[in-house]
């Protein structure tokens, strides 16, 4: 097999692809010949030294995969030789052959591509967990989404369309028609430091119901500031600690001193939430995790959910593709083809 992996930190540069002998299936797991991979921020982030929760160097990194079985572990039901499948890996993900619990995948709907299955499971499953199940998402209310162009932030963006709710997402003002045609009500531009003043005017100065804020800092404060009351805050990650491709100390600093407290007091007065989200964290929950996965496919087959590819590039151009995301190209998902 092949893989693409993060040896030491720095920039894109330091990824190696490397050949190695093909895994067997333990126990309960199925292997799958890999047709797609997903590339996700946690991804770059932890080949810059920044995500605490990747795996020892060197590594291979990667949750998500889409492809075909080849070969079946003991006691494993429900899949052949030959299916096609989408599965969470939760690193290794960056791989020609995978080797995953066979509880972590399902089969792909007959008309999805490889690329549009491996786009799905950590993107469409961090916006479902945290509109769906913290949110509590509610017909009428109105949702900020941050960097609304991104993987998470389209799978948002339909979720929101989904349950009745009005969609205000910022993004480059490049990718603003193309988030209007998908439903964005309004678009704020992401470079706008005060994008209060514009969520103040667009909502006649009520604020929103519930903010999607993956970008961390001062961003944090400022979303927390335009919440609605009964509004809920959601953290899920910290792209402006990674403004360049290799690690910068300076940003990382700015991005901790600006990054606010919430006082329980102050919460209970204002009646406001503030969660914190990593899925990475939950990947054991994997009857919860797995039922939710299942409606987002089921939503994908019919129609209602149409999941984004943006680019694909193949595994020895791996640091192209973190390249693409770090300079904020991407309109959807980046996806790596064996």
């Amino acid at each position: 097999m092949r893989q693409v992996w993060i040896p030491k930190h720095g920039g894109p540069e330091v990824l190696e692809l490397r050949e190695a002998p093909d895994p067997a299936p333990e126990p309960g797991e199925i292997r799958v010949r890999v047709e797609a991979s997903g590339v996700n921020f946690a991804d770059i982030l932890a080949r810059m030294g920044l995500y605490q929760d990747a795996p020892p160097l060197p590594c291979v990194v990667g949750y998500e995969v889409a492809g075909v079985v080849d070969a079946l572990g003991e006691d494993v039901e429900g899949f052949e030789h030959g299916d096609r499948v989408v599965a969470a890996t939760r690193f290794g993900g960056y791989s020609d052959v995978v080797c995953v619990p066979a509880e972590n995948a399902r089969s792909m709907p007959a008309a999805m591509s490889f690329e549009e299955a491996a786009s799905i499971p950590v993107n469409w499953l961090t916006a479902w967990w945290m509109l769906v199940r913290l949110a509590n998402l509610q017909p009428g209310e109105t949702v900020l989404v941050h960097s609304c162009a991104g993987g998470v932030g389209v799978a948002a963006l339909q979720i929101c369309r989904h349950a009745g709710a009005s969609v205000i997402g910022t993004a480059s003002a490049s990718k603003h028609d193309r988030l209007r045609a998908m439903g964005v009500s309004h678009c704020i531009d992401s470079r706008t430091r005060n994008f209060e003043r514009d969520i103040r005017s667009l909502t006649d100065g009520r604020g929103v119901d519930v903010v999607l804020d993956g970008v961390g800092g001062r961003s944090f404060a400022t979303s927390y500031r335009v919440l609605n009351s009964l509004g809920r805050l959601i953290l899920f990650g910290a792209s402006s600690f990674a403004p360049a491709t290799r690690r910068s100390l300076p940003a990382a600093i700015r991005g901790l001193i600006g990054t606010p407290r919430f006082h329980p007091f102050s919460l209970m007065m204002k009646n406001l939430g503030v969660f914190g989200f990593n899925l990475g964290r939950i990947w054991h929950r994997t009857e919860e995790t797995g039922r939710m996965l299942d409606q987002i496919l089921d939503l994908m087959e019919n129609g209602t959910f149409t999941t984004v590819v943006d680019r694909t590039f193949t595994l020895d151009h791996a640091a192209d593709a973190h390249r693409y995301i770090q300079d904020r190209k991407n309109f959807g998902k980046v996806v790596l083809m064996p």
